[in-house]
Order: C-alpha cells, then structure tokens, then sequence
C-alpha cells in the first residue's frame, strides 16, 4: 500500500549544505520511495542536548513509499549511516538525522517508532520548513502553522541560502 510521509533531515556537522542534498538522494534512491516535494533549507539554534554544539541545517521532504513504518526506519538510519551518523549523545550534534514526522494517518506508540513524531508539533526547526513546504499542513488535524507560530525554538529559525556557507 503507498502512503505518503514527512521526512525531517538535519545537520550540523561537516559539509552541511551537500549532507542535506546527499541524503535527499539517498532516501529516495529506493525502489519503493519516492520523492514528492522538499522544503527550503533553513538555519536553526540547537534544541537540546549538549551546549555550543554548531548551528543546524534543517529541511523537511515529502516522499510516497510502499514501505512498512520500520522498513523505512530502517532505511533512514541506512542513510545516516552512509553519512556518518554516530549515536553518542542525546540531541548532540550530528552529520545527519533524518526523523520521520508522519507516516500517512498512522498513530502508534511503538518503542522504537513513535508516529507521529512526538516532539513534532512543538518544534520549529521542523514546522517552519514543512509549511514552507506546505502552507496547507496539518499535525493531527492542527495546522501546522498554527503550531509554528507556537514554538518555542521559533526565534531561532532563519532562511539559509546554500551560497553563504563557508567550510
């Protein structure tokens, strides 16, 4: 059955900018996903974890697959790996972290995969770059702009113009 997912990528370490690009490949570089639409890159403040981590690059992307939620679990972390993705702090910085946010209309409060996303609605490093994406966006029947606007992280969300990073 295809359903349709949000994807959230960020990065805050390495050739962030190309990361971001690389990955979008990567994920939809599958026979069973495909790419429907991808955000505007924007600029964020860490949330958690460690302090003075680096500035993160987030983005989100839409994509349509006949893959069962943990498949394409599997398959993210597949891509974080090829990225060079290493777990050793909570919320610490990262090459790549690709989060699924929505997964069609599916509920679930899995241990290993809670859909959707449960910290999704109150973060705007993901909100922002979905309803750039999608003005129309609704989290569980709430729109996601309303959500946005609601974020606490919010004023830490700028446009990000790939020109303008410096390795």
């Amino acid at each position: 059955m295809t359903v349709r997912a949000v994807l959230a990528l960020g990065s805050n370490l390495g050739e962030r900018s190309d990361t971001l690009a690389e990955a979008v490949a990567d994920i939809v570089d599958h026979p069973l996903v495909r790419l429907c639409d991808v955000s505007p890159v924007v600029q964020t403040e860490p949330v958690g974890g460690p302090e003075d981590q680096p500035l993160y690059l987030n983005m989100v992307m839409e994509i349509e697959t006949d893959l069962e939620p943990l498949e394409l679990l599997r398959h993210c972390q597949a891509v974080e790996a090829k990225h060079h993705r290493e777990r050793v702090v909570r919320w610490g910085p990262r090459t790549l972290d690709i989060d699924i946010i929505v997964y069609d209309q599916l509920e679930q409060d899995d241990p290993e995969l809670t859909l959707p996303h449960p910290r999704a609605a109150e973060r705007a490093f993901v909100l922002v770059p979905w309803l750039l994406m999608d003005p129309a966006a609704t989290l569980l029947g709430v729109p996601v702009r309303q959500l946005a606007a609601a974020a606490e992280d919010l004023g830490g969300v700028e446009d990000f113009d790939a020109s303008m990073e410096q390795s």
